[in-house]
């Protein structure tokens, strides 16, 4: 499996206060990611990998089939968007990992995703 410039990720978090429980040690944060097909063929994610890591050191990790219940194909120079969660027990942490893809010719590819900070807005200065 190679690393693949043909596809750019574009990461957005934000704190779900409404959801989250500070006094029980419970934060809520959405992500939204964009994927881009900067390549010539179709892409389908067929796989996704998440480290998750609080502010105390703790590492969680989620792998499964696709994201948000599919897996998507992608045109060349299309997108696709999904949003979604995690909880951790502390207001500051980080997500990163990685999506196992597929091109139009079968072969099989990995896009990384870089660290992205999860954070209660108050704590960022």
């Amino acid at each position: 499996m190679i690393n693949s410039p043909r596809v750019c990720i574009q990461v957005q978090s934000v704190y779900i206060e409404s959801q989250s429980a500070p006094d029980d040690e419970r934060y809520v944060f959405a992500y939204t990611i964009t994927i881009r097909n900067l390549g010539r063929t179709p892409v389908q994610l067929l796989k996704r990998y998440w480290l998750i890591t609080n502010g105390n050191g703790r590492e969680t990790e989620v792998q499964g089939e696709g994201v948000v219940g599919v897996q998507p194909h992608i045109e060349p120079g299309g997108e696709y968007q999904y949003t979604s969660g995690a909880v951790i027990e502390t207001p500051l942490g980080t997500m990163q990992g990685h999506y196992e893809m597929i091109d139009a010719q079968g072969d099989l590819f990995r896009i990384s995703i870089p660290v992205f900070r999860l954070a209660v807005p108050t704590l960022i200065h």
